[in-house]
């Protein structure tokens, strides 16, 4: 299978399962490091660069699929932690870290990355994050508007890792980041409508914090699928919509907008919040729903709406949690609802 970033390892927590031979191949061998590389494309006048090296997270591969795993300790690199699953208190920007001001070279509202290779560390853009070229890396930094990455009709490739998307107040409607062939470490999405938008392929979100909010006539949604693609993973995250008012779903890849999804894989996430809470249909490949928790009581009509008969759908329960988003029990299973 192709991996997504090559030379990057992927997490430890990736293995190959069953599924993997539906899809046409073997998934990489799993290992786990930290690569500190330098920047070696050559700077323009209008990226920041910042000094000294930049460390870029362990990078998952898209086309592997996770182990099922539950509750599991976050670590960040600077040594924040979380017991259980991710908060802001292990995810997003490290605190009190001296950020340099990105200029807003696109349109006075964006900041605007055309050079492959591009490392960000330890900046804050005053607005959107526009990614016109592969390979580009964010660390440490934060991000008030939203990330794009659509070139002449193609998405390109980047890396976010412990690293905050969103404004620090308000709401913006808009998805946080998107749309395709991308990967997100331990980032904290805050005030956002949509947080992920899954509408290409090759999209590794892990041990990530989204906290969602609405607009009047929003429809907000964790992650989103919208005409998505192949090879989703999003793995031991944690989505919060309880007191959203325009809301969809934590996870809502709804069955008329995505003709083509296939390849999803989603474990060890904890989730609350929404109408109902999972929405989950795929058009082929397979479907990984393992270990997934969802805080009880917190959905409007139903848990779960799903393509029942194509999932792989296993040790999925109701929990209740503590104010620091620990599991304090399980109330139950969380049985698949729908087709």
């Amino acid at each position: 299978m192709r991996r997504l970033f090559k030379g990057l390892p992927v997490l430890a927590a990736l293995v190959t399962v069953a599924a993997c031979s539906a899809a046409g191949g073997a998934a990489p061998s799993p290992k786990a490091a930290t690569v500190t590389v330098t920047v070696t494309a050559t700077p323009s006048p209008s990226a920041a660069t910042p000094s000294g090296p930049v460390t870029t997270a362990p990078t998952p591969d898209a086309t592997s699929k996770p182990a099922s795993s539950g509750p599991r300790p976050v670590v960040a690199p600077d040594g924040r932690t979380c017991p259980d699953h991710p908060t802001p208190a292990c995810t997003g920007a490290p605190p009190g870290l001296a950020l340099t001001e990105a200029p807003l070279n696109d349109s006075g509202s964006a900041h605007r990355i055309d050079v492959a290779g591009r490392r960000l560390d330890r900046v804050h853009i005053k607005g959107d994050l526009v990614v016109l070229a592969d390979d580009v890396v964010i660390t440490n930094s934060v991000i008030d508007g939203r990330i794009l990455n659509e070139k002449d009709r193609r998405l390109k490739r980047f890396t976010i890792s412990d690293s905050t998307v969103g404004p620090a107040q308000g709401c913006d409607s808009l998805p946080a980041i998107g749309d395709g062939e991308f990967t997100a470490v331990r980032v904290h999405i805050r005030n956002h409508g949509d947080g992920i938008r899954f509408s290409g392929a090759n999209i590794v979100v892990q041990d990530s914090f989204i906290d969602l909010c609405s607009n009047p006539k929003d429809h907000s949604d964790g992650i989103q699928g919208y005409y998505g693609k192949s090879n989703l993973v999003f793995d031991h995250n944690t989505v919060d919509q309880r007191g959203v008012a325009d809301r969809t779903a934590p996870i809502f890849i709804p069955r008329s907008q995505n003709p083509e999804a296939k390849n999803v894989v989603m474990t060890g996430n904890l989730v609350m919040g929404g109408t109902f809470s999972i929405q989950l249909w795929v058009a082929g490949g397979y479907a990984i729903f393992r270990n997934n928790m969802l805080l009880d009581g917190t959905w409007d009509y139903q848990p779960v709406e799903a393509q029942c008969k194509a999932i792989d759908w296993k040790d999925n329960k109701l929990v209740t949690i503590d104010d620091s988003y620990r599991v304090t029990s399980v109330t139950g299973p969380l049985e698949c609802a729908g087709d």
